[in-house]
């Protein structure tokens, strides 16, 4: 969130059908500059979609285009009139949803009251992002479960084979142009006992690897840790963490083995990978990283004193008068009271009652200046028909018929400034019913959630958490209210 001067485009993708006056892109567009003139905000592009199918927008000219100027920074933020101009499908508003998050932009709908540069509006963020992680990880699992079947009958299951192999009618078979590589390897590594060592070697008599690299100590460990050089091929051990992260090990009885065609005798093998193992005890341990819990930071005890969960413990406990509270009731306690008030029509309605005057003036402005327009179409529909039955004359016609049309011009130019100030004002005032109505489905999955994800909506409305001896008082940040438990 930038405040003041910050830089948005402007996504302007209205219906074919601009029969109403409110679908035309030019008064998308006036609304949109009202919604940013009262921000104090930078319109540096406009995204015209005009007539475009909303069926598919990804792979167009103009959201590539869009894309890479929120990746390179150009624009920070995307205002459109809502959700179904952005995009129709979810799939693909999840995927742009995930494109603004990764770059930290925000996505502001006019029609939703959905504003992301607001704290209200990042937790619609993170929901969306919670939602897109849930559809992903539906499909991850699909995916994964034919894996371990593909690997028992010995097929691919995704990736280059390991050097000195290569894949033939979805076999593993031996690469006689590799293989020769890989008993060079074993036998430098155990006359020279040394993994840096090995790799100076092989590259020093002209070896490289399958890219063209030359080895490194990495490489050579690699390799000679490798089960299938001895004709033990090992699948469905590994996951990953995500996109340029590190790889786990999945636990022991997942792992596949199957029977391949051997480069290195199981003996040689085996002598290698015991020094290896002798020489990996040798080294220190790394030192353990400490836990941060969902609620690091914000818990107080009623005495002022911060609480903060022991080494062991699953409790919150005060520094200075050693009250605690269970970090599981904690968190229990946390969601039901956000629930309660997120999805409370009466919490809703005593907010809304309590939303600022001028959002209320100029609704009714608006209201009554459509009226306007309205009633001045009917008087200009009714002047036309008595023209055409020359109930009147040309004259008195245009002397009636101008000044009808002069407001009706003006009416037209005020309504998009005036919505974009109402627009404007409901961010302001009104974006928690949004969220209240986006949020059920958060509240049903919490348990399910992964813990960076719970801890970022809680960073994200959370200003602190005060526990006495018999209640537990929540402070959100992004509501006007506090609330005991």
């Amino acid at each position: 969130m930038e405040g003041k001067n910050k830089r948005v485009g402007v996504w302007i993708r209205t219906s074919t059908d601009l029969d109403s006056q409110k679908e035309s892109p030019e008064h998308h567009l006036e609304r949109a500059k009202a919604y940013c003139s009262f921000k104090e905000w930078e319109i540096v592009k406009v995204y015209d979609l005009s007539a475009t199918s909303g069926k598919s927008v990804l792979g167009l000219p103009q959201t590539n285009e869009m894309i890479s100027d929120i990746s390179s920074g150009k624009i920070t933020g995307l205002i459109f009139s809502k959700l179904a101009r952005l995009a129709r499908s979810t799939r693909e508003l999840l995927d742009l949803a995930d494109i603004f998050n990764h770059s930290k932009a925000d996505l502001i709908s006019l029609g939703e009251a959905i504003d992301t540069s607001t704290p209200a509006g990042t937790l619609f963020f993170t929901v969306l992002a919670a939602l897109a992680q849930f559809e992903r990880e539906e499909i991850s699992d699909r995916v994964k479960a034919s894996v371990p079947v593909r690997a028992k009958l010995g097929k691919q299951t995704g990736g280059a084979a390991c050097f000195g192999y290569k894949w033939k009618n979805n076999q593993l078979q031996i690469n006689p142009e590799e293989a020769p590589i890989v008993r060079r390897l074993f036998e430098v590594f155990l006359d020279t006992k040394r993994k840096r060592a090995t790799a100076r070697i092989l590259n020093e008599e002209g070896y490289r690897t399958r890219s063209g690299s030359k080895f490194s100590d990495t490489t050579v460990d690699r390799l000679l840790t490798t089960t299938t050089m001895k004709g033990l091929h090992r699948a469905n051990y590994s996951r990953s963490r995500g996109e340029k992260k590190a790889w786990d090990y999945k636990p022991a009885s997942d792992w596949v083995f199957t029977r391949v065609d051997a480069i290195i005798d199981e003996d040689t093998f085996d002598r290698v990978n015991d020094f290896l193992t002798t020489q990996r005890k040798s080294k220190k341990k790394i030192a353990r990283v400490p836990v941060k819990h969902l609620f690091t930071g914000f818990v107080e005890c009623s005495c002022s004193g911060k609480m903060y969960i022991p080494s062991k413990s699953s409790a919150y406990v005060c520094r200075k008068c050693h009250k605690q509270i269970d970090k599981h009731d904690l968190e229990s306690i946390y969601i039901e009271h956000l629930k309660e008030f997120l999805v409370s029509k009466e919490e809703i309605e005593k907010y809304v009652l309590e939303a600022n005057e001028s959002f209320q003036n100029k609704t009714r402005e608006l209201e009554l200046l459509e009226a306007e327009g309205k009633k001045v179409k009917n008087e200009m529909d009714k002047l036309y028909d008595l023209f055409i039955s020359d109930s009147i004359g040309k004259p008195g016609f245009e002397r009636k018929h101008r000044p009808l049309e002069e407001r009706l011009i003006q009416i037209d130019t005020q309504i998009p400034n005036l919505q974009g100030m109402v627009d404007a004002i409901k961010q302001t005032n009104l974006s928690s019913q949004q969220i209240s109505e986006e949020t059920g489905q958060l509240f049903q999955r919490w348990d399910k959630l992964k813990k960076d994800e719970k801890m970022k909506i809680i960073e994200t409305i959370t200003e602190k958490i005060i526990v006495s001896d018999n209640e537990v008082e929540l402070q959100l940040h992004y509501l006007p209210f506090t609330h005991k438990i």
